[in-house]
């Protein structure tokens, strides 16, 4: 077989044909030899996590599970340094731009699964890892295949709940950080009543007897056993949890550095994040006195939430309202939408109610078959109370629920689907994603669309109540900020200063004004999920970078080219953006 079949033959397997361009220095072996690697590698990566393979849109993957068991993790950790050691074995300049961007993708994917796997501890020091491994969740929210098929991978996937939770007993330490050991018991109860209520409910359509009953089985002994691990949680691991759940600031420097090439240290994202709180508080007054200056801040936004759809209107409201926000980016030339291909807002699944406000639920980048995109809103309930109603439609005030539509649709979460798609990005960047990009892009786009006026009424002279409108978004979004924010502070301060639980939930009581078990839920999740500070990180880096953009286009500089530039690439670490949109992307030594 000749060298240029084979080199045609890998980049068809990487699904780069179109997009590499040999330049000079390159090397045709190299990348050949780089194309076949990067498929190893996913082909490997995917068999061991076939639930992200389903995710992904890959059904070849239906009805499988990852082996839990103690040599099943010392063989993938094996796999993920063998791979890791030969990426870095291949010479930047022997490759290609485009398949050194996949390079340095996969590279920051596989330490990202290590730190995972070996400072994160995620399946000796984490009971969650095993109390949602039984999720079949997908299976009923997309009919990417008949019924009775996603009925039977349910059933194998259910089969299987004995040897995880074996697993889960085998691989733990004897002793847990509390944090994890009362959040895994949530979590497996949790599971246990989606599978006996939820689930049975949403297969209530299957007319096939036989495997009815075969589910039925399998399903009863599924809850058992989630049942039976939640106790033996409560029983055994509960008495002797520790506190102890920090990472240290070496093994939190390793995460920034390794996982989103982030070069600061903790401190100096600490320091800049305090900064930016307190602009976000004084921003959050200076829109609350706008809007009622005789009242404290947090009772002027808790005021404006009395500004809600009804019962009956949350829907339509919602469904046109998005539609509003969508035209608006095309008014105001926000970003190139490459579909006309709307989301379709539909009520919360019965099964997902009690986990969801409001969510997008965007089909895999490589699914061809349950292509549709739902964004998701929770009702109020009909057998509720009138008080509870009302209680419950206050956060979806007609503000917070279009910083929320922005956040998730328009031009968040669903418009980073819709680039993606049109994009032709290769596999790696398809399969591959930086949480601090994607959440940061969503975040990002909150503030911007107001800043480009966005809820601020139309015309040069506005009126007051345009003015008092544009406040009322403001105040919105600056909620949605102070949040994330504060967890920003809070992952490095419980993880690199020793802040408590308590302490955290003060911190969130008290700069981003939630009452106590809201806040306590906010620090209960930092202690696990230490990158929930790229919600904000993310933002900052996109930020500094479309501000480096226009300085290097001067006055060929247009925000929509900025966005369009920005989304088509896949979802990178936004240093690898930056290298790839700025022609001197060396000097980035601050978030401002």
């Amino acid at each position: 077989m000749n060298l240029r079949f084979l080199l045609s033959l890998t980049l068809v397997l990487t699904g780069c044909l179109a997009r590499v361009q040999a330049g000079p220095g390159t090397n045709a072996t190299a990348e050949m030899q780089f194309a076949l690697r990067a498929e190893e590698f996913i082909t490997g990566y995917l068999a061991w996590r076939p639930a992200t393979g389903t995710t992904l849109g890959l059904h070849e993957y239906d009805g499988k599970i990852t082996d839990f068991s103690r040599d099943s993790i010392r063989s993938e950790v094996a796999r993920l340094r063998r791979f890791n050691r030969e990426l870095a074995t291949f010479p930047p300049a022997s490759l290609s731009p485009k398949a050194l961007q996949d390079h340095r993708v996969l590279r920051t994917a596989v330490a990202d699964e290590l730190f995972s796997f070996e400072e994160m501890a995620s399946y000796s020091r984490n009971p969650m890892t095993y109390a949602g491994a039984i999720d079949v969740n997908i299976y009923i929210k997309r009919n990417f295949a008949p019924l009775p098929d996603r009925v039977r991978s349910i059933i194998a996937i259910e089969k299987q709940a004995p040897r995880v939770m074996a697993a889960a007993r085998a691989s733990l330490d004897s002793s847990l950080p509390r944090p994890y050991v009362e959040t895994a018991i949530e979590v497996a109860n949790g599971s246990a009543d989606f599978l006996g209520k939820e689930l049975v409910e949403a297969l209530k359509d299957l007319k096939d007897a036989t495997l009815l009953a075969e589910f039925n089985t399998a399903n009863q002994r599924a809850i058992a056993e989630l049942r039976s691990y939640a106790d033996w949680l409560k029983i055994k691991q509960l008495p002797k949890a520790h506190d102890h759940f920090a990472l240290g600031r070496e093994k939190y420097q390793k995460m920034l550095l390794e996982g989103e090439l982030i070069p600061f240290r903790p401190e100096y994202i600490l320091e800049m994040g305090l900064v930016e709180l307190h602009r976000e508080q004084a921003a959050f007054a200076k829109a609350a006195h706008e809007i009622d200056p005789s009242k404290p801040p947090i009772e002027v936004f808790r005021a404006i939430q009395k500004d809600h759809p009804t019962v009956e209107g949350l829907i339509p409201d919602t469904r046109k309202n998005l539609e509003a926000i969508r035209q608006f980016l095309v008014d105001h030339k926000i970003i190139t939408l490459p579909s006309e291909v709307r989301v379709k807002v539909e009520e919360t699944p019965q099964y997902a109610r009690a986990t969801s406000f409001a969510s997008m639920d965007s089909p895999g980048p490589l699914e061809t078959k349950a292509t549709e995109a739902f964004y998701y809103v929770t009702p109020a309930e009909k057998d509720w109370s009138p008080q509870h109603q009302d209680e419950w439609l206050t956060a979806f005030n007609y503000y917070t629920t279009d910083i929320v539509s922005i956040h998730e649709a328009y031009p968040g979460h669903y418009v980073q689907f819709l680039c993606e798609q049109a994009s032709g990005a290769t596999r790696v960047e398809k399969i591959f994603s930086s949480y601090a990009f994607v959440e940061g892009w969503a975040h990002y786009t909150e503030q911007m669309m107001l800043d480009e006026g966005f809820g601020a009424g139309s015309g040069a002279n506005p009126t007051p109540a345009d003015r008092l409108k544009a406040a009322k978004y403001r105040l919105a979004q600056s909620d949605e900020a102070l949040l994330r924010l504060c967890r920003l502070c809070v992952s490095i301060k419980m993880h690199c200063q020793g802040m408590t639980v308590n302490e955290a939930t003060k911190f969130f009581q008290e700069n981003c004004y939630y009452e106590e078990k809201t806040a306590r839920q906010e620090a209960i999740r930092g202690t696990f999920d230490p990158g929930y500070l790229y919600y904000t990180l993310g933002k900052l880096q996109l930020l500094k970078l479309r501000r480096d953009y226009q300085q290097q286009e001067g006055d060929a500089y247009s925000l929509q080219k900025f966005h369009d530039e920005a989304l088509r690439h896949g979802s990178p670490p936004v240093r690898l953006l930056r290298e790839i949109m700025l022609k001197n992307s060396s000097q980035w030594n601050e978030l401002f």
